[in-house]
C-alpha cells in the first residue's frame, strides 16, 4: 500500500480523495494555487504546496510543477481527480516514467477514448450501437455534405471535447456554417485539438451512463447505470441511479455492451461509458467514454456500498481484490450540483465570500467550502454535490427536497432555488426528463434584484445584536429604530424584522415575485413602475415591477420594509449589517448593483396606512432629550461648560456616520488641565464603556455615538440621548441644527412608555411619535446619582447615570489600579449571579462597570439599590484569584504596514508630530530608556494583562504590563490617525492595544501580530460561537518573528492551520500585591524617571513651538465668490454640506445629462453631483478638498451651441 499520495486537483474532489486516503491511513499531499490558499482541501491534507498563480494553466495544469512537488514530498502516487489533468495522457506517461504511480487508466486508453472519432471506431469493433455520424471532418465543405447525409438536426462536436465545451447543436445548413469555425476554435483553445465530427441529434433523448471498473488485465465490472438527463448547456445538473423507467433487459444490455467495449482495451481503473437513449424508439446509442472518475460517482457508491476512490488507490498500489460476489444495488440515490451562479442572470458565474454555509447533516455532501470560504472566478463554479439515498425513488426525491430546504448558502448567488424548483416539478417526479427538459423549464424565484444600490443601503433589523458590547461588538441595527418598527407594524411583521436602511438616496429594486412593502423614515420620493407611491402606507407589488427611490428630502434615512423580511443569515443573533466589521446583512456590506435579496412571496389586496397626524416630524432644527451625565461639573467640566452646552445649538458636521454624529459648536473650558495618567487632554479618562447615544467629547469635539460606535474608550461624556429619542440621531443630516434638552429620569421613563405604547398600539388613536418634551434644567445640578465613601479597606463607589438605559459604576480614584479591576470583576459576577430581569449587558472598563438595562422592565432606582446592596455582599478581593491564561502572540517589530500608517499620518494629518516619523524612538525618549532596543526588550519581556476588550472594536484588548516597571507610558496621536492596519500593536497612556480591525487610532506603533477576531473561519484557539480570541485577565506575551513569517502565520491562523501556544493559569491578587510591595522602591524609582523624562519631552515641545494637543479641525466653509450664470445656462449647487472629493470635469468640457461633475464626501459617503442636461462647463468655483455648504454654487453651465 502507498504511504503518501498527491492529489493533483482542487475543490470537492480533492477533499473527497483526502477522506479516503485518511481512511486507508495514507498521507495526503495537496497542491493549491494562490486563489485557493484558504480552500478546505489545503486544510484537510497532511501536507500542502503552493504551485502557482490562480490561472489553471499556471497551477493545476502545470505538469512540471506538480511532478516537482510529488518528488519533493515523497509522494508515491498521484490521484488526478476529474477535470484538469485527469485525462491527460502525457501527464500519465510522465508520472510513470518518473516512478510515480498514476491512479487511473493507462495513457493509451486515454488516447483511445479521448478522441471521439477513435472511440467510435472501437465501439464499432465491439458491436456497441452508434448514432449515425461522420468520421473526422476535413473541412467545412465535408461537414455540410455529411450533415445532409445524416439529416438535421446534428451535433457538431470536438473530438477532444468534454464538459459541454466544444459542441454545438445545429438545425440547418446556415447554423452549421456559422458554428464550424467557432467550435473548431474553442476545441483548439481548450483541448489543443481542432478536430470535429458530426453526430445525429436525438430530439427526445435521455443521457444514460454505466459506471465500470477494470483491473487492467481484462476483468471489467459494471456497477449499474445513472441517469444524467437533467442538463443545462450540456452540463449535468442532477444525476441519479438507478435510471428511472428502464426494464431489467435494458439495464443488462447497457452493462453488457459497456463491459464488451472496456474489455477490448483491458481497461484499468474507474471509467464511464455514456449512452444516448431515444425515448421515442427506446434505442440506445454510444456517446463517449470518460476515462476518469466522474463527478457523479457518489450516487453509485451509495447504492452499491463501495468506495470507488479506494478501489482506484488499491488497484494502483497492487492491493485491489475483485468482489467475490456479484454486486447488487440497494435503494435509489440522487445527486444535485450546487453551483455558484445566478440563474436570474442567465446563469452567470458568481464569485466572492460565502458569509454563511449550512448543509443538511442527513445528506452526503461533497464540498470544498464552509462559512468564510471565498469562491474564485478562475475555476468551475461547482461548490458542492448534495447526495441523498432512500429505499425508493419517491422517497429519495422527498429526502432531496428536505435536504435542499435545509441547505443555506449566503454571500453570493447560487442555483439552490433553481434546484429546488426542478426537484419539485412534475417532470422530475415522473422521471420523464430528457436532455432538453431544462431548455424550456419555467421556474419561480423569490428575490428582489438591486438595479441601483442608492448611496448607502444596507439590511438592518431593529434591535441589532445585543449582549456583545463587552467584547467590542456594536449592536448596529437601524439607527432610526422608530421608522423601521412602524414599517414592521404596518406589514404585520415580527417587530424585529429586518428591512432596508437607505441613507440620503434610496435604491432601485426589481421584484421577481409578488410582495408587500412600506416606506418610512425621511421623506423619499419613490415610484413603482413610474407611479408615485405614498410613504407610511403598505404597497402591494407585483412580480416584475420596479421600485425606484430618489433623494431623501427631509431627514437623512428612509426604510423599506418588506413583508416577512429578508432571508439572510443571522450573525451573532442578528441580521443587522456592521459594515466596518464586514458581517451581518447581505454579504456583510452595503448593497451593490446586481445583488439578489431573498424574500418570501406574498400577495395582498388591502393596504394599511399611518394617519398623517401620526407620522413623526422630520425637520432641519431638532430638539433631542438627553439626561445629564455620566461626566459633568465640577469633576470634568466647569459649570459654564455645561450651561453653554445646553444653551446652544450644534450644527451637524458633514463627516458624520453610523459610528458617530460629529457636532460643530462651542468648545468647553474644562475643569482640568489634563487627563492625568489617561492622557494629555482634559477630556481623557481611563477607558470605560460608552452608551449608545452618549455625547462623547473626543478632545474638544462632541460626537453622538451611534449604533456602530465603539464600546470602550477614554473620553468623557456629559450627556446621553434617552432611549425614546435615539431614532432622531439617525435622521440628523449634515447642516442640520440640534439642541439638547435636559430631562429627568422620571420624564425619560414616561417618554419611553409612550414610545413603547405607540409602537405596539393596535388602536391608532394611541399613537403619538411627537410628544412634548419639557426641559428640566434642575437636573443639571449633579451628574452623579450616588456616592459611597471608601475607607482604608474599600474604595469609594460613584454611581453615574448614562441616559435612562445605562448606569456607570466607578471605583476609587482616577488611577490605574489592579485592585479596582478585581473589584469590578467581583461586582460583574455578582450581578450575573443575581439574574436580574431587565439587564441587557455588562461592560467592564479599567475601573468601572457599565450596566445596560431595559428601563421598562427594571427601574433605575431599583437597580441602584441592588448595586449598593452588592457592596455589602462582595467577597474580600484580597483573597480572589481569577483564571488567567498566557497567550503567546507573534509580533513583527516595526513592520512595513505600521510604518506606512505613520508615513501617511505625517503626510496627511500632522507633519510636525513629535512621535513621527519613528514611534519607537518617541517611546524611548519619553520613557527615558537608553535605546530603541531597550523598548523592544521591555515589550517582548512584559506580561500584558487584558483589562478590557473592544478598545477599539471586535475583541481588541486594552492591556497593561503586570510589572509597573514595564509600563511604557506615552501620549496618543492627536489628532488621531485616519488609518491603522488590522492587528497593529500600539502603546497609549499606560496601555497596550491590538487593533481588532482597520480604522482610525492613536496608540504609538511597535509592530503587528495575528488576528484578534475570527469573522467566519474556525480555529481551535477560538471558543465555539465566540469569534474573539482573548478573555478578561488573559496575559499576552509577545515573541519575535520576521514580517514574512508573520504574514504566513496570519494566513495559516485565519485558515485554522496555526494554533497558538496558550497556557492555562491563575492570577492571585494577594500574591500580586505582595510583589508590588516587595519591589515598591524600584517601581517608584522607575515612575520618577518616567515622569522626569515625560516633563522633559513636554518642555522640548514648547521650545520647538509644538502644541501638546491639537483638536481635530472642522474645516471652515469657503462661501465662494459671486458667480455669474451664463444666459440660457444654470448653476449646479451642492445639495448638502461636505468636502469636495473629486472633480470629474474641466472648464470647456461638454458634459452629457447625468454625467458626474464632482463627488462630495459627506456622512462618510461619496455623493455624485450630476449634470442636469447636456451642457458646457463654463466655470468651476471649487477645488479638490474644499469644504462646501448646502446651496453653494459649484459649477456654472452654459448651453451647447
Amino acid at each position: 500500500m502507498f504511504k503518501k499520495v498527491l492529489i493533483a486537483n482542487r475543490g470537492a474532489i480533492a477533499c473527497r480523495v483526502i477522506r479516503t486516503l485518511k481512511k486507508l491511513g495514507i498521507a495526503s499531499v495537496a497542491v493549491y494555487s494562490e486563489a485557493d490558499r484558504d480552500s478546505l482541501h489545503v486544510t484537510l491534507a497532511d501536507e500542502a504546496f503552493l504551485i502557482g498563480p490562480a490561472p489553471a494553466h499556471q497551477s493545476y495544469l502545470n505538469i512540471e510543477k506538480i511532478l516537482e512537488v510529488a518528488k519533493q514530498s515523497g509522494a508515491e502516487a498521484i490521484h488526478p481527480g476529474y477535470g484538469f489533468l485527469s485525462e491527460n495522457a502525457e501527464f500519465c506517461d510522465l508520472c510513470e516514467s518518473q516512478g510515480i504511480a498514476f491512479i487511473g487508466p493507462t495513457s493509451s486508453q486515454m488516447l483511445d477514448f479521448g478522441l471521439k472519432h477513435t472511440a467510435r471506431e472501437l465501439a464499432i469493433k465491439s458491436n456497441v450501437p452508434l448514432l449515425p455520424g461522420s468520421s473526422l471532418l476535413a473541412d467545412e465543405a465535408e461537414a455540410l455534405t455529411e450533415a445532409a447525409r445524416i439529416g438535421y438536426p446534428v451535433m457538431l462536436k470536438s473530438t477532444a471535447g468534454g464538459g459541454g465545451i466544444g459542441m454545438r447543436l445545429v438545425w440547418n445548413e446556415t447554423e452549421l456554417k456559422d458554428a464550424y469555425q467557432t467550435v473548431s476554435y474553442l476545441a483548439q483553445v481548450n483541448f489543443k485539438d481542432a478536430g470535429l465530427y458530426l453526430e445525429k441529434f436525438v430530439q427526445h433523448a435521455r443521457h444514460i451512463e454505466v459506471q465500470i471498473f477494470g483491473d487492467g488485465k481484462g476483468q471489467v465490472l459494471a456497477l449499474g447505470e445513472r441517469d444524467c438527463s437533467v442538463q443545462r448547456r450540456n452540463q449535468k445538473v442532477i444525476e441519479e441511479t438507478p435510471a428511472p423507467h428502464l426494464n431489467e433487459q435494458q439495464r443488462d444490455y447497457l452493462q453488457k455492451v459497456a463491459i464488451q467495449l472496456m474489455q477490448s482495451v483491458n481497461y484499468r481503473s474507474a471509467g464511464t461509458v455514456e449512452f444516448v437513449m431515444d425515448t421515442e424508439t427506446q434505442e440506445f446509442y454510444f456517446l463517449e467514454v470518460n476515462t476518469r472518475l466522474q463527478v457523479e460517482h457518489g450516487v453509485t457508491e451509495q447504492v452499491f456500498g463501495v468506495d470507488l476512490v479506494e478501489w482506484m488507490v488499491t488497484l494502483a498500489s497492487g492491493d485491489w481484490s475483485a468482489p467475490t460476489e456479484k454486486l447488487e444495488p440497494t435503494g435509489h440515490s440522487i445527486q444535485v450540483r450546487l453551483y455558484a451562479e445566478d440563474p436570474i442572470k442567465q446563469f452567470q458565474p458568481s464569485a466572492g465570500l460565502l458569509t454563511h454555509v449550512k448543509f443538511d447533516p442527513q445528506a452526503r455532501v461533497e464540498t470544498w467550502v464552509e462559512t468564510g470560504s471565498t469562491v474564485s472566478s478562475f475555476y468551475d463554479p461547482m461548490i458542492a454535490k448534495i447526495i441523498v439515498t432512500a429505499a425508493t425513488r419517491d422517497q429519495a426525491i422527498q429526502a432531496m427536497s428536505a435536504s435542499l430546504a435545509n441547505t443555506q448558502v449566503a454571500g453570493i448567488e447560487t442555483n439552490l432555488e433553481y434546484l429546488q424548483n426542478i426537484i419539485a416539478c412534475d417532470v422530475f417526479a415522473l422521471g420523464t426528463q430528457t436532455t432538453r427538459f431544462l431548455n424550456t423549464f419555467e421556474w419561480k424565484t423569490q428575490k428582489i434584484e438591486v438595479l441601483q444600490a442608492g448611496i448607502q443601503t444596507a439590511i438592518q433589523d431593529v434591535t441589532g445584536r445585543l449582549g456583545y458590547w463587552d467584547v467590542g461588538v456594536p449592536p448596529s441595527g437601524a439607527i432610526d429604530p422608530l421608522s423601521l418598527t412602524v414599517a414592521n407594524h404596518l406589514l404585520a411583521n415580527e417587530p424585529n424584522t429586518a428591512g432596508l436602511e437607505c441613507t440620503l438616496q434610496g435604491p432601485t429594486l426589481k421584484f421577481h415575485c409578488d410582495s408587500q412593502i412600506v416606506i418610512t423614515g425621511g421623506d423619499m420620493l419613490s415610484k413603482l413602475d413610474g407611479e408615485l407611491v405614498p410613504m407610511w402606507q403598505t404597497i402591494n407589488v407585483k412580480k416584475g415591477q420596479i421600485l425606484k427611490c430618489g433623494l431623501i428630502r427631509s431627514g437623512c434615512r428612509s426604510y423599506i420594509g418588506v413583508k416577512d423580511g429578508f432571508d439572510v443569515p443571522d450573525y451573532l443573533g442578528s441580521q443587522a449589517t456592521f459594515t466596518l466589521g464586514q458581517f451581518g446583512g447581505h454579504a456583510g456590506r452595503n448593497l451593490l448593483i446586481g445583488d439578489m435579496l431573498p424574500i418570501t412571496e406574498y400577495s395582498a389586496q388591502s393596504t394599511t396606512a399611518l394617519a398623517q397626524a401620526q407620522i413623526p416630524s422630520f425637520t432641519q432644527n431638532w430638539e433631542i432629550a438627553v439626561m445629564y451625565g455620566p461626566h459633568g461639573a465640577p469633576d470634568f467640566f466647569t459649570k459654564q461648560d455645561i450651561d453653554t452646552f445646553f444653551a446652544n445649538e450644534f450644527e451637524i458636521h458633514y463627516n458624520s456616520s453610523r459610528t458617530g454624529i460629529r457636532l460643530i459648536g462651542p468648545k468647553p473650558e474644562w475643569a482640568r488641565e489634563d487627563g492625568g495618567e489617561a492622557g494629555l487632554h482634559p477630556s481623557n479618562i481611563h477607558d470605560n464603556a460608552y452608551a449608545i447615544g452618549a455625547i462623547d467629547f473626543t478632545g474638544d469635539m462632541p460626537i453622538i455615538l451611534g449604533p456602530d460606535g465603539p464600546s470602550l474608550g477614554g473620553f468623557v461624556c456629559p450627556a446621553v440621548v434617552i432611549h425614546s429619542e435615539l431614532w432622531k440621531i439617525g435622521q440628523l443630516k449634515a447642516g442640520d441644527k440640534v439642541k439638547f434638552v435636559p430631562v429627568s429620569y422620571t420624564q425619560a421613563k414616561v417618554l419611553d412608555q409612550k414610545y413603547h405604547q405607540s409602537l405596539t398600539a393596535t388602536d391608532t388613536t394611541q399613537i403619538d411619535f411627537n410628544p412634548a418634551i419639557q426641559a428640566e434644567p434642575d437636573t443639571l445640578k449633579d451628574a452623579v446619582l450616588a456616592i459611597l465613601d471608601g475607607d482604608a479597606d474599600l474604595p469609594s463607589v460613584t454611581y453615574r447615570p448614562a441616559g435612562n438605559s445605562y448606569l456607570l459604576v466607578e471605583y476609587g480614584e482616577l488611577v490605574l489600579d489592579l485592585n479596582l479591576r478585581f473589584r469590578i470583576h467581583a461586582l460583574m459576577q455578582w450581578v450575573k449571579d443575581q439574574n436580574i430581569q431587565g439587564i441587557i449587558d455588562l461592560t467592564p472598563g479599567i475601573r468601572s462597570l457599565q450596566i445596560h438595562f431595559d428601563s421598562i422592565q427594571l427601574d433605575q432606582l431599583e437597580l441602584l439599590q441592588k448595586l449598593q446592596q452588592a457592596e455589602a455582599e462582595l467577597p474580600n478581593i484580597q483573597n480572589m484569584q481569577v483564571p488567567s491564561r498566557t497567550v503567546y502572540l507573534p509580533l513583527a517589530w516595526e513592520d512595513s504596514q505600521t510604518q506606512l500608517a505613520t508615513e501617511r499620518y505625517t503626510q496627511i494629518v500632522r507633519p510636525d508630530a513629535p512621535w513621527c516619523p519613528d514611534n519607537v524612538e518617541f517611546i524611548r525618549r519619553i520613557n527615558g530608556l537608553a535605546s530603541k532596543q531597550a523598548v523592544k526588550d521591555v515589550v517582548y519581556s512584559a506580561n500584558y494583562l487584558v483589562m478590557g476588550l473592544g478598545d477599539v472594536y471586535l475583541g481588541a484588548p486594552v492591556a497593561t504590563p503586570l510589572d509597573p516597571r514595564q509600563r511604557l507610558v506615552t501620549t496618543k496621536y492627536n489628532p488621531a490617525r485616519t488609518w491603522t492596519p488590522e492587528n497593529a500593536v500600539g502603546i497609549g497612556g499606560a496601555y497596550m492595544c491590538v487593533y481588532g480591525m482597520e480604522g482610525p487610532g492613536g496608540y504609538q506603533f511597535v509592530g503587528r501580530t495575528t488576528q484578534m477576531w475570527s469573522r467566519y473561519r474556525k480555529n481551535a484557539d477560538f471558543e465555539d460561537g465566540k469569534p474573539w480570541l482573548l478573555r478578561f485577565f488573559d496575559q499576552v506575551k509577545f515573541y519575535e518573528v520576521s514580517e514574512a513569517e508573520l504574514l504566513q502565520m496570519r494566513e495559516d491562523f485565519k485558515a485554522g492551520r496555526l494554533q497558538l501556544r496558550i497556557e492555562d493559569g491563575v492570577l492571585n491578587l494577594k500574591e500580586y500585591n505582595e510583589f508590588l510591595k516587595t519591589h515598591q522602591e524600584s517601581i517608584q524609582a522607575f515612575k520618577d524617571m518616567q515622569q522626569a523624562n515625560f516633563e522633559a519631552e513636554r518642555r522640548r515641545w514648547h521650545e520647538a513651538g509644538l502644541q501638546e494637543y491639537i483638536s481635530e479641525s472642522l474645516d471652515a466653509v469657503d462661501e465662494g465668490e459671486t458667480v455669474v450664470i451664463p444666459e440660457g445656462g444654470c448653476a449646479v449647487e451642492s445639495h448638502m454640506p461636505g468636502s469636495i472629493w473629486k472633480i470629474e470635469c474641466a472648464s470647456g468640457d461638454i458634459v452629457e445629462e447625468g454625467a458626474t461633475l464632482a463627488v462630495i464626501e459627506a456622512m462618510k459617503i461619496e455623493i455624485p453631483i450630476i449634470a442636469p442636461e447636456r451642457m458646457k462647463v463654463e466655470t468651476i468655483t471649487i477645488e479638490k478638498g474644499q469644504t462646501v455648504k448646502t446651496g453653494q454654487v459649484l459649477f456654472t453651465l452654459a448651453p451647447v451651441a
